[in-house]
Formats: structure tokens, sequence, C-alpha cells
């Protein structure tokens, strides 16, 4: 009997190793849980920035609709209520947002940004661990957005709705219509001269019509007629014409009472109207400056600043963001209201450069490109300069 105990003792010490062969256990290691990319911070500043931006659109639009309707009350009392509220204003509001969105954004960031320093929450940000380069990334994503936005609405947008704005403040309030033109030569195509005596768009019909067509300096063919009709489908009516041809010394003669022709231009090549340039999208402005180029047209120079500034006033939103974050992120001892006034003053004297030196460009100074560009490589290097001060 004890020596089957003892058998079983040793079968057991052989199956189960002792406490000190047992392979210890290590613990498992507590990872550390990933920090989320988009923090709370984030979204609380991209929702201060976006709503104070809102906040501003609308107040400025109150006060341009009293004043518009102040500057224009004869023609808001003359003019059918529905043409007033959906022809006028419906389409104003949305240029004067495209056309003063760089100084809603400069004011929202030093309102909102102001009173988060104000309340000593910039500080409690970078205090946890926040860099001054991490804070920006909310405020950079907000003018993202709000330059998408501009861009997207000053290109593709408001263009057509300034048709019918501008459409109405000739009716009703001043007609800046260019309605005739006298002694019209412009390219048609390399090599082909087109002339017109005086046009009137009143009637489509333009007087002592001329077509050139040279190879070289030698001149082959001339198309004339007493008066040209445009129609709405692009067509040009050619009534008494005369068509000769040459060849060395040889001359052939057609004449006919009207022939209808296709010619590659229309009456908005050469009749410039002001605000023409604020009806084009941005692929049709671009196409119309390439066009007049090619036919040697003058006085287009106000499409390419427009074609220009739209490019130029979507990067202003990315400038003016961070230069109103760093100079409204420090606590300052005059408060919110010292803050504002600078901004104001920055925002303004920003939309005044741009104004003056786009005359630069109408004047034949310089060119389109440079003078809208301008203002932004100034006001970048103030962003830089400031961005790192207040980082330090």
């Amino acid at each position: 009997m004890e020596e089957e105990l003892k058998n079983i003792e040793q079968e057991q010490l052989q199956v189960q190793p002792s406490e000190q062969e047992q392979p210890e256990r290590k613990p498992a290691a507590n990872k550390p849980p990933r920090k989320p990319w988009v923090k709370k911070f984030d979204l609380y500043i991209v929702k201060n920035f976006l709503g104070t931006y809102l906040f501003a659109i609308l107040l400025l639009m109150a006060i341009v609709i009293m004043f518009d309707v102040n500057e224009k009350l004869d023609a808001v009392l003359t003019a059918p209520l529905k043409d007033t509220v959906f022809q006028y204003f419906m389409n104003f509001l949305p240029f004067i947002v495209s056309q003063f969105s760089p100084l809603f954004t400069f004011i929202s960031v030093i309102f909102f940004t102001s009173r988060l320093a104000d309340r000593s929450e910039i500080i409690a940000m970078l205090s946890s661990g926040i860099s001054f380069r991490r804070l920006l990334m909310p405020y950079l994503f907000s003018a993202t957005v709000i330059a998408v936005l501009s861009y997207l609405l000053s290109a593709y947008v408001i263009p057509p709705a300034n048709v019918q704005r501008i459409a109405y403040t000739n009716r009703w309030v001043k007609n800046k219509a260019v309605t005739y033109g006298d002694n019209i030569q412009m390219q048609v195509s390399p090599g082909v001269m087109a002339y017109i005596s005086r046009y009137d768009n009143t009637t489509k019909t333009g007087y002592r019509f001329s077509l050139d067509q040279f190879d070289g300096k030698t001149l082959k063919s001339r198309l004339s007629a007493e008066n040209i009709k445009y129609d709405t489908l692009g067509r040009w009516r050619l009534n008494s014409f005369t068509l000769r041809r040459f060849n060395g010394l040889k001359e052939s003669m057609t004449k006919g009472a009207s022939l209808d022709t296709m010619l590659h231009f229309e009456p908005r090549d050469f009749l410039i109207s002001k605000n023409d340039e604020q009806t084009m999208t941005s692929p049709e402005l671009r196409q119309y400056i390439d066009r007049q180029h090619a036919r040697g047209v003058a006085g287009i120079m106000n499409f390419e600043v427009e074609y220009e500034r739209r490019y130029a006033m979507t990067a202003a939103a990315f400038i003016l963001t961070v230069i109103g974050l760093s100079l409204s992120s420090r606590k300052v001892r005059g408060g919110m209201g010292m803050n504002i006034g600078i901004g104001l003053l920055l925002s303004f004297s920003y939309i005044l450069f741009m104004t003056v030196t786009s005359t630069f460009a109408v004047s034949g100074y310089t060119s389109a490109r440079v003078a809208m560009w301008i203002p932004n490589i100034l006001y970048t290097i103030i962003a830089i300069w400031l961005y790192r001060r207040a980082a330090r």
C-alpha cells in the first residue's frame, strides 16, 4: 500500500511542474488609447468661427439693404415689388457677400478669438500642451471652407445672378449699357479683319460692313454690305452685299440682295458695357479674354482684373485668418475693443489697397495678375511676422 502511494506521488510530480518551473505570465501591456485627430477644441473653434462669420454676414446684409433702399428709393417705389425683391435684392446680396468675404472673415476671427482670449480660454489651451501651430489648424480648416464656397459663388453662381441684377439697374435706376458703337475694327480670325462703321444694338443692325481676308500682306477677298443684321441664333444677315476675289491682277465680283452667314464674332465682343465682366463665369471669362487678345481688341483690362481678383480674394481668406489669430490670441489690457479696432483697420486697408492696385492694371502700369497679388504678397509678409511673434 505504501509503495502504491509513493508511485502515485511520483506520477503527480512528473505531470505537474513545480512553481519554480512554471513560466511567469507577463501582465498584458496597457496600450494608451489613440488620440482622436479631431478634438473637442477643434470643433469648438470651427463652430465659433463659422457661426460668427454667418452672423457678420447677416448683420451687414441688414445694413446694406437699409442704405441701398435709401439710395435707390425712386426705383424701389417705381419698379414692381416682385422685381425689386427677386430680381435685384436676391441677386445683389450674394454679390456683396462675395465682394466683402475677406472683410467678414477677418472680423469673425478677430471678434471670437478676442473673446476666447478675454476669457483666458486661449491660455488654457496652450497650457494643456497644445502648440500655437496646432491651434492654427481649425482656423485654417474654417478658412478653407469659406474660401472654397466664396470661389464657387464668385466663379459660377453669382455671374448669372448679376445678369438679372444689372438688367434691373439698367431699367429702373440708370442705364449703363452700351447700345451702339462707331468705327469698329477687329480681327475675326488670323488674316481676317472686320469693319463696321456704326452698330446699333437696339435694332441689332450694323452699317457699312466689310470683311477682308489677307494672305500675308496680300488682299485675297473683300466682302462688303450696306448693312448687317444679327439674330439671336448667332447668324449675321448681309443686305446688298458684294463679294470681290483677287487673284493677282484678276478680280471676280459677286453681288446679291441678302446673304446669311456665320461670322466668328458677336455684338458683345465689341460693345463692352460697364460691369460686363461680372456677368461671366470664370471659364467664360478666360475664354473671352483669350479670344479678345487674339483679335487685338483693346479695353478688356477690367475683364482680366476680375478674373485674377476671384483667385486673389480666395487666397485672402487664409492670409487674413492668420493675421487675425496672431493679433487677437493674446489677452490685452485694452480688451476686445482694441483688437476689433485693429482688425477693422487692417481689413479695410486691404480692400482699399486692392482697389488702388487694380487701377494700376487698368491704367496699364502693370499686369492684372501682378496688380491683384501685390496686396496678398504684402499681407503675407505681415502674416508671417505676426505669426512668429505670437508663437513666441
